[in-house]
């Protein structure tokens, strides 16, 4: 599925509610944690299947004195294809590999929001 700037600002909408509605609520957080699929579509009022072999994992992560180290499966750039703001960024001067890097980031952190919050 290729990932638009519009499924991009859904998934970073989504997540950001979902984390307002944790720190505000430590029931919710709670039941995001142990549960977090239910928990995201009761708060969407949408019902959605995740693919086979993928699931959600919610980790709190609000102990202040722990610092979290996240590390984000290895994007698959197979027919990646660049947007012409992208193709501008590489003529100016950033390297592919950097803005390849910057797109995958971008598409990993929002990809399971997307995927949840579109269905």
């Amino acid at each position: 599925m290729k990932y638009t700037k519009e499924h991009q600002e859904k998934g970073a909408e989504l997540m950001k509610g979902l984390i307002e509605k944790a720190w505000e609520s430590a029931t919710f957080k709670d039941q995001l944690v142990k549960n977090p699929l239910a928990t995201i579509q009761e708060f969407t009022n949408k019902s959605f299947v995740l693919p086979e072999n993928q699931n959600i994992v919610v980790e709190d992560q609000t102990n202040e004195s722990v610092i979290y180290f996240n590390i984000p499966a290895e994007p698959n750039l197979d027919g990646l294809e660049l947007t012409e703001e992208q193709l501008e960024l590489v003529a100016g001067g950033l390297t592919p590999a950097v803005v390849i890097g910057l797109y995958a980031l971008g598409v990993a952190a929002f990809a399971a929001g997307v995927q949840l919050y579109n269905q």
